[in-house]
């Protein structure tokens, strides 16, 4: 197990594939819509859905992830059983251009941008760099989120070799936040006296 993108993938296009251009995004938001009742039905949360054109054929990209409250990652097995129930609602869309189609269904990277609240509260026990509003930068291992923001304890610089050092926890108010990535680390997290399952591993497929 990993920290890398779970992915499942259904060719339904019998043929190769080409370099890729984007479709119009009203097709993916109607297909959103369209998928999200069945991925909450099955305990998921509808990320994302794309859409790319290769030449007659389409290219159906679906992002899964678990809900905010829970820990870990979305496996291999919920990612293929998603699939093919996702599949099933594609091929009878009766609102479909009748284009064949290859849906990819996956989960998101550990190191997608921290763009929404839920998804600071996927990345609790993470290691974050995050660019600050009108203050230094941060660098820190995300601590608690609430409804008003997020605490991070922040690492200190230490010379090369060192352990490094925790400082005191920071609150940083969401309207502060410029941008917040997750840093990929190898290191354990009860080395910071926290729970292991905050650390969300997932499968590669």
């Amino acid at each position: 197990m990993t920290d890398a993108e779970a992915t499942t993938s259904t060719d339904r296009t019998g043929t190769g594939k080409a370099e890729a251009a984007p479709a119009h995004n009203l097709e993916a938001e109607r297909l959103h819509a369209l998928l999200q009742p069945t991925v909450q039905a099955n305990r998921l949360y509808l990320e994302e859905v794309s859409i790319q054109v290769t030449g007659a054929n389409r290219v159906v990209h679906v992002v899964v992830d678990l809900p905010q409250e829970e820990a870990g990652g979305v496996g291999l097995d919920v990612i293929a059983e998603i699939s093919r129930t996702l599949s099933d609602i594609l091929d009878n869309d009766p609102n479909t251009d009748a284009r064949p189609y290859e849906l990819e269904v996956s989960s998101p990277g550990v190191g997608r941008p921290l763009a929404e609240k839920r998804h600071w509260h996927r990345a609790r026990g993470r290691m974050a760099k995050v660019n600050v509003l009108q203050g230094e930068n941060i660098t820190g291992r995300i601590q608690s989120v609430d409804d008003d923001g997020v605490t991070l304890v922040p690492e200190i610089a230490v010379k090369k070799g060192m352990k490094p050092k925790q400082g005191e926890p920071i609150k940083l108010p969401f309207d502060r936040i410029r941008s917040g990535k997750v840093e990929i680390e190898f290191s354990h997290l009860d080395e910071a006296g926290l729970e292991n399952e905050h650390n969300g591993p997932s499968e590669e497929a």
